[in-house]
């Protein structure tokens, strides 16, 4: 029998005992080593060759991630490993650490119970450890830590046992108060700190496959002056023989990380809205395997011979072949066609996958990351939020016009697979724009289409996405129907940064039961009688209906809200998303005969009246900023800066870190593109940087006019800007 084979049956054998499983997602900043770790656990499972790990990136599988070195896409395995004569399942999802792969981070962890967190022991915790930590525990999951490159501190930078104790201390102080900082009551209450003393952070080196924590020490007698010993008499083999990095990692995951049972009593609530007494909630605190089918999607992936693979959680019920299930937002049902596990790029199929696992299933079309899958009708999970937005679009058109269908149909699947993705078709102009993170996001996406589908396509310019909000409350403005039969009055102002935060991390959402959503909007910070009568939340705005008795009001209220959509979808400087602002509807006049009060309408008084309440209230251009980190040797610390500084940003903070300078600052997305060929030609190829998107700020008034009539001729818009737009 073939080892894949019998870990396939290992893996079938543990499936039903949710005491013995651990979910588990390893989460890191790009290059601190994280697939590398991935492979030295397969090689302790007997997954790939021992000899071989490390090097063979086994959850890689895509060539474009083998060939940049970084990973793309969230990838699952399942292994087991036993631990004080007790057999554990691990379903584990190596993610990626690239700020414009985010999106497949968030999703994993919606799928885990725990994440190890790994940090680089020169670099410390770097900007995507906070993002990533952040992921984790706002989706209530347990953090671990592994100090991964020990062996730097000891070759590279010749450090002592002293110094290297008070490096790796700090390490763990940083992780513990970015938790703090995130996740203050899971901090004291569970006491979610990691610690040396119990057992949940480890230090070792993925590269030469060894590993030591404070049981492991106990167990082998191994401690840190025997681990200097052995790397400076070049004996890492015998090292690595005595202390297995997968063994302490994994022994780890056993003891530390939460099973499914004790998990999900604490994480559905977090994540689910519906009814705490129902029927289905209990069977998903339960883990009960033979309740009613509840599986979260959080990946979609397309396979060459199997069709569509949707990934996901399994929260109750047993998943098996040829079974109807709702998916949730669509209509009718999906038949399952097959049930699987991964083995990092191969799905291996299984009769069946109950509650408490990860499960890889065909036949769910209608499923998109982030859907609800059931055999009842339920209310669905709450949507997964992701932390950035697009910020850079492109446009993309196949190069031969017999291309053009399959090119439609290959978007439409690409962004069902990545979330973070947006696809349109501008209607005037007939091109098609996709929007990512960054440029590496859309440009692997590109090379993606052309490569796995054969379809030659062209990209236009880089285009960034900008924002439009309110700087102040606008007076009362009126909007006229068409018929000059309706009338809307209504005031614009700007949300406090609170509130727009809080939207964000979807503290503040529409699904939520009405006393809730005022609770929540009340703790940050808006007044009771506003929160009351909140009537919609489109994206980062809010709109309240402050009328009082108006007759026909509600059969009309849904165009109106159509209406506010249109508005705040299209600003009235460019045509770009408006966020961040309080909308109020104030007062109505509508006619008393229906057929004169529809859509054609209602839609455009709406909208005309809310963009001249907007440029009222002094609507500006904000664009998209990028924090930037820079570590360069201190002779190139100028030309570092200067990158920064040309490219209108502002460098905030320089320090030195062991032999290098760091620069940190901030500057504008649309300054950042082609950023990595020009630092690398200013510091001779010499300096690492990374970027973290930081949201959007107010574009300067002396450009404002500029780029508003740069966009709107991108756009094919008239280039008149209304006479009241003189406050710029």
């Amino acid at each position: 029998m073939g080892r894949r084979k019998k870990i396939v049956e290992q893996c079938e054998r543990l499936m039903d005992k949710p005491g013995q499983i651990r979910n588990i997602a390893i989460a890191a900043h790009i290059d601190h080593g994280k697939t590398t770790l991935t492979d030295n656990l397969l090689a302790g499972a007997g997954m790939i060759s021992k000899d071989l790990a490390g090097q063979q990136l086994a959850m890689d599988t895509e060539a474009d991630e083998q060939e940049r070195g970084i990973t793309i896409d969230a990838a699952n395995v399942s292994m087991t490993h036993e631990y004080e004569d007790t057999d554990y399942l691990i379903n584990l999802i190596d993610t990626p650490g690239h700020v414009d792969f985010g999106g497949d981070v968030t999703r994993a962890m919606r799928a885990v119970d725990g994440a190890l967190v790994v940090v680089d022991a020169v670099e410390g915790t770097m900007p995507q450890t906070e993002t990533v930590l952040r992921q984790a525990l706002r989706e209530d999951v347990k953090p671990a830590l592994f100090v991964n490159k020990v062996d730097r501190l000891i070759n590279e930078l010749r450090e002592g046992p002293e110094e290297m104790q008070e490096r790796l201390q700090a390490v763990i102080r940083d992780v513990n108060e970015l938790i703090r900082g995130i996740a203050p009551e899971r901090y004291e209450e569970n006491n979610w700190k990691v610690s040396v003393q119990d057992g949940t952070v480890a230090f070792g080196s993925a590269l030469y496959n060894w590993a030591v924590s404070l049981p492991s020490m106990q167990e082998t007698g191994i401690d840190f002056g025997d681990i200097i010993d052995y790397n400076r008499e070049e004996n890492v083999d015998e090292l690595k023989d005595l202390s297995p990095l997968s063994d302490v990692v994994l022994d780890m995951v056993a003891e530390h990380f939460p099973d499914p049972v004790e998990a999900q009593p604490r994480r559905i609530p977090h994540v689910w809205r519906g009814d705490p007494e129902s029927e289905i909630a209990i069977q998903m605190r339960d883990v009960d395997d033979e309740g009613e089918v509840v599986l979260m999607v959080t990946d979609i992936s397309l396979d060459p011979h199997a069709g569509e693979i949707a990934t996901g959680r399994l929260f109750s019920g047993t998943i098996e072949r040829g079974q109807d299930l709702y998916v949730s937002g669509t209509a009718g049902t999906n038949r399952i066609q097959s049930v699987g596990i991964f083995m990092g790029g191969e799905r291996e199929e299984v009769e069946r996958v109950p509650a408490g696992n990860i499960a890889a299933v065909t036949g769910l079309k209608d499923a998109i990351a982030g859907s609800t899958v059931s055999s009842a009708e339920m209310t669905p999970f709450e949507s997964i939020e992701h932390i950035s937005e697009p910020v850079i679009t492109k446009s993309i058109e196949a190069q031969s016009m017999d291309d053009l269908p399959k090119l439609i149909e290959v978007l439409q699947q690409v962004s069902k697979e990545d979330p973070t993705l947006k696809v349109e078709i501008n209607e005037d102009t007939g091109e098609h724009l996709i929007s990512g993170q960054g440029e590496l996001h859309l440009e692997v996406q590109t090379q993606r289409i052309e490569r796995n589908q054969g379809i030659p396509v062209r990209t236009g310019e880089p285009i960034v996405v900008y924002r439009e909000a309110p700087q102040a409350a606008s007076d009362e403005v009126e909007g006229i129907s068409p018929n000059r039969h309706n009338r809307f009055y209504m005031t614009v102002e700007p949300l406090s940064e609170e509130l727009v935060a809080g939207i964000k991390r979807g503290e503040v959402s529409m699904d939520m039961p009405e006393q809730e959503r005022r609770e929540a909007l009340q703790e940050l910070g808006m007044d009771k009688d506003t929160s009351q009568n909140v009537t919609e939340v489109f994206g980062t705005n809010i709109v309240v209906d402050d009328t009082k008795g108006i007759q026909y009001l509600n059969e009309t209220m849904e165009l109106v809200l159509e209406g506010f959509e249109e508005a705040l979808d299209e600003g009235p400087l460019a045509r770009e998303p408006v966020q961040g602002s309080l909308v109020r509807l104030v007062d109505a006049r509508l006619h008393e005969d229906a057929i004169h009060r529809g859509p054609a309408q209602v839609i455009p008084a709406v909208r005309e009246s809310l963009h001249r309440a907007l440029i009222d209230a002094e609507v500006r251009l904000l664009e998209p900023m990028q924090d930037v980190r820079i570590d360069v040797p201190s002779e190139h610390m100028g030309a570092a800066s200067g990158e920064i500084q040309g490219r209108r940003g502002r460098v905030d903070d320089m320090y030195q870190e062991g032999d290098r300078m760091v620069v940190e600052g901030i500057a504008p997305v649309e300054e950042m593109i082609g950023f990595s060929s020009d630092i690398r030609s200013a510091t001779e190829g010499r300096a690492s940087w990374n970027t973290e998107n930081a949201g959007f700020e107010v574009l300067a008034d002396n450009l404002q006019g500029e780029k508003i009539m740069e966009i709107r001729e991108r756009k094919g818009l008239k280039l008149e800007l209304p006479q009241s737009i003189d406050y710029f």
